[in-house]
């Protein structure tokens, strides 16, 4: 079995996906889903919200098989945070 090699540097999959995040997904699913994580086929827009960051990307990839993705944390500046969160964020 090969081993799928990214299309795209770190950087550059980083810049889609916050695009498409801003630009077309995050009025669609910021009210109901905070927390939640959305996985984003840079190249094609395709998402799929789920709890965690592996079954988002597994369904998307379910139905997109060659998705280069990306993942947000709805409502965060970031998908992971080490240590404690500030007095009052949210965890």
């Amino acid at each position: 079995m090969s081993v799928k090699q990214p299309r795209y540097s770190a950087e550059e999959t980083a810049r889609r996906g916050d695009e498409i995040y801003e630009r077309q997904i995050r009025a669609q699913v910021e009210a109901d889903n905070r927390g939640r994580v959305v996985a984003i086929d840079v190249e094609s827009g395709a998402y799929r919200v789920d709890d965690n960051a592996l079954v988002a990307s597994e369904r998307l990839l379910a139905e997109h098989p060659e998705a280069e993705i990306w993942c947000v944390r709805i409502g965060h500046r970031a998908l992971h945070r080490i240590g404690r969160g500030l007095a009052g964020e949210p965890t």
